[in-house]
Parts: structure tokens; C-alpha cells; sequence
């Protein structure tokens, strides 16, 4: 695959992925990260166990994967982030601009939610380095919670940012694609060797029982099944922004269908993974209580974990090296859609254009430390799923079923079956879903 591609239109030249397991790495780094690691194992707590596992892995198989596919196909088809790629939808209709101004929901929803990600990148830090100085085994939850308060962790939400935009100045193929070859290989064994870690403690086999033994109960509460979609939808990275963005750099000779289901399997092992490492060291060193203890879970239930862990200071140091890997590159994949709008909109060199950008995070960033989560909240329940539903109806009505098929059949070797009509639209209503759902119980993902 070369370093270059011609957009759509055939109008300007861009940097593409080195390969088709580099943009695969990247599509799995954006969609591994805190939804894996930081939520689905309290979920699981809540939801019935194993219950809630079965609901989450039929989410993603009915919607995830159909998402992933709709994303990276009309970026690809496009040539552009969400911008170009709605702009591009409502040409033949005489109205690009119209589909360009509605291309800025996902962009600004995916900013939005990037800003608030790098406040949470900064306490990751701050844990990680505090975990190689012996300083978090003497933490209390009054630790992080001056940490998340106003200013609290300026100097480490600055360092993650400068970490994450000297990676992005480096491009898509010498910067984004080298650092997700590296990290999501690494996140994968870390996490191995955490879950074989957690085996090992005494009382762990009740956390095991607890998540292979469905409280078939639970799958008759619709609150299981409402909180697996939104689990599902958004780590799937589905919001109609960095996957299309991500697609648009992808060669149209790469198979969709084989990279979609390449992302889908290993975002739902990492999920699993975190399970494995979480539930079962809860349950052995903290109690069975503790496992739905919902927001604290990360910073604060399972650093007292590794403090009653034999050579807890050890495996604390792999955890969190494990979550700022997962944690940087679902960073670089969220604000890489503004980044590509001022490229591709305004002509800005790249490095003018992640300058921009870097100077908006920065200044909007601090200023919402205190208030992070009501900001990803806003973000996450209002904006980004309008960004999904737009893009998930311009593909496959707007621009058509046969579009749809046509895109999704370049470089894959068996003939596209009749799915892509059915499957499209059950995928456009439950994008809506989503969103309802997200209003009506102030967050599901």
C-alpha cells in the first residue's frame, strides 16, 4: 500500500496506512480504550455477570460490526473525514454545503470528547508515574479526588496532550500507524499477563463463577440490554467521525468486511480481558460489593487491589502502563477528525492544522477539569450519536443500498450478499435507539 492516495473527487493527495494491519491496529487502538478497561467490568457487575456479556457480545454482532463497516466504507468512498464524506453524500442533491455544515456534529462531537479524554489521559499519567515512585501504594480515594478537581492535574493533562500531538504531527502512516503497532500489541500482552496474575490469587475462583455463570435474570431486564447497545455503539468508536476519518485513508484494494471484523473481535477480547484482570482481583482482594462500584472502579477500587496484592507495586506499574497505551491511541483517533478537517477544508499543513487544534485542547481542557465528566456527558449523550445517525442515514438511504454494496464489495473476494439493505436499516434505527436511550437514562455508554 502506498503513502498516497487521490481522494474521490481526484483532488488532492494523501498520507494512507503503510499497510492493512496498520490501519487494523489503528481501528482497534481507537476503539480499546476506557469504555474496555474503566466500564465494561463495573457493567458487567451490574448487569448479571455473564448476562450482561452475552447482551454485549450480541450488540456488537447485530450493530457493531455492520458500524464499523458503514464508517470506514464511506470514508473510504469519499476520501475525507465527515465534512467531505456528508458534503460528498448531498452533491448529487445539489446541496454540499448542506452535508458539509452537517459534517461538523461529528467533528465537533469527536473534539468535544477528545478534550475531555485527555483530562482523564492526565490522571492515567499521574497513577502511572506515581505507580513507578511507590507513591500510589499509599493513595486514598481523597488522592483522586483532588486530582480531579479544578487544576488538579494541569502539568500531566499537558504532557498527554504533547505526547499524543508530536505523534499526530508525524502523520497517519510515520505517526499514528507506528505508534498503534507498537502499543496495541503491548496493551494485549500486558493485560494477558495481569488476567494470568489475577488466576493466581485466593478467592479468585468466585469471580470466575460470577463471570461464566449468567444471572439469566438479568437478560430480562431491558436496562441490561440498553446499557450493552451503548456499551457497544461508542467502543466501537461509532459517531460517525475517527472511523470514517481513519477510512478515508484506507486503499480501496483492502477488504471493509475483514478489517470490520478484525476490529469487532479484538475490541470484545480487550473488553473480556479487562473482565478477566478486574472481577476476579475484586472479588479475591477487595469483596464481591466492590465489583460494581461503578466510576471509582480504575483509580480508586483497583489501586486498592494492588495494594493488598502480593508484588501489587509491580502488576500496578503493568496495569496502568497497559490503560495509557489503550488511552493514547483512542486519543489520537478522536481528535484526528478535526486535524483532517482543517487539512482538507482550509488547505492547512498538517502541522498547522494539529498546532490548532493543540492550542483549542489545551486552553478548553483546563479549564474543564472539574467538571469533565458533565462535559463528556453533554458530548457523548446529545452530539456524538447525532453524528452516528446522520452518517449511518446518508450512506445507506441517501446515497443508496446499491452504493452501500458497491463500496463494501472493493476488495473483498466473495460476492456481497443481500444483507447490506436489511442490515443498514436496522443499523440506522438503532443508531436512533441509541440516542433516545441516551437521553431518556442520561447516559449509556
Amino acid at each position: 500500500m502506498s503513502n498516497s492516495n487521490t481522494t474521490e473527487l481526484g483532488k488532492t493527495s494523501r498520507d494512507s496506512w503503510g499497510s492493512k494491519w496498520g490501519f487494523i491496529l489503528a481501528c482497534i487502538g481507537s476503539a480499546v480504550g476506557m469504555g474496555n478497561i474503566w466500564l465494561f467490568p463495573y457493567r458487567v457487575g451490574q448487569f448479571g455477570g455473564a448476562a450482561y456479556i452475552i447482551a454485549y457480545i450480541a450488540c456488537v454482532c447485530l450493530i457493531g460490526f455492520t458500524g464499523i463497516i458503514e464508517e470506514v466504507a464511506f470514508g473510504r468512498a469519499a476520501g475525507g473525514g465527515p465534512i467531505a464524506a456528508f458534503g460528498f453524500a448531498f452533491e448529487k442533491k445539489g446541496h454540499r454545503k448542506l452535508g458539509e455544515a452537517l459534517g461538523l456534529i461529528p467533528t465537533i462531537g469527536s473534539l468535544g470528547i477528545a478534550i475531555g479524554y485527555s483530562v482523564v489521559v492526565g490522571w492515567i499519567l499521574r497513577y502511572l508515574v506515581s505507580a513507578v515512585t511507590g507513591a500510589a501504594m499509599r493513595y486514598t480515594p481523597a488522592d483522586f479526588g483532588a486530582l480531579a478537581s479544578h487544576f488538579g492535574s494541569v502539568p500531566w493533562h499537558i504532557i498527554g496532550l504533547a505526547i499524543v500531538f508530536a505523534v499526530m504531527t508525524a502523520g497517519i502512516s510515520k505517526g499514528i500507524e507506528k505508534l498503534n503497532r507498537v502499543m496495541m500489541p503491548l496493551f494485549f500482552l500486558l493485560f494477558i499477563i495481569l488476567a494470568i496474575r489475577a488466576l493466581f490469587l485466593p478467592g479468585a475462583g468466585d469471580g470466575y463463577k460470577y463471570l461464566l455463570m449468567p444471572q439469566w435474570g438479568a437478560l430480562a431486564d431491558p436496562r441490561t440490554w440498553v446499557f450493552a447497545l451503548g456499551q457497544a455503539f461508542f467502543s466501537l468508536s461509532l459517531g460517525g467521525s475517527g472511523t470514517v476519518v481513519y477510512g478515508s485513508y484506507l486503499s480501496k484494494q483492502e477488504d471493509v468486511i475483514s478489517a470490520a471484523r478484525n476490529v469487532a473481535f479484538f475490541d470484545t477480547i480487550a473488553a473480556l480481558l479487562a473482565a478477566l484482570v478486574v472481577i476476579p482481583s475484586v472479588f479475591a482482594l477487595i469483596g464481591a460489593d466492590a465489583v460494581g462500584s461503578g466510576p471509582p472502579l480504575m483509580f480508586i477500587t483497583m489501586v486498592e487491589v494492588f495494594k493488598n496484592m502480593p508484588g501489587g507495586r509491580i502488576f500496578m506499574i503493568i496495569f496502568f502502563v497497559a490503560v495509557t497505551f489503550a488511552a493514547l491511541t483512542s486519543l489520537v483517533n478522536l481528535f484526528e477528525s478535526a486535524i483532517e478537517a482543517l487539512q482538507n477544508k482550509l488547505k492547512f499543513s498538517r502541522a498547522k492544522s494539529v498546532l490548532i487544534i493543540a492550542v483549542i485542547a489545551v486552553a478548553v481542557g483546563v479549564c474543564i477539569e472539574g467538571i469533565v465528566g458533565e462535559w463528556m456527558d453533554v458530548v457523548s449523550i446529545y452530539i456524538n450519536p447525532l453524528g452516528a445517525i446522520i452518517a449511518a442515514f446518508l450512506f445507506f438511504l441517501v446515497l443508496g443500498s446499491a452504493f452501500a454494496q458497491e463500496q463494501i464489495q472493493l476488495g473483498h473476494a466473495k460476492q456481497v450478499g443481500g444483507w447490506i439493505k436489511p442490515m443498514g436499516i436496522f443499523f440506522c434505527i438503532a443508531t436512533i435507539a441509541v440516542f433516545i436511550l441516551g437521553v431518556f437514562f442520561g447516559g449509556i455508554g
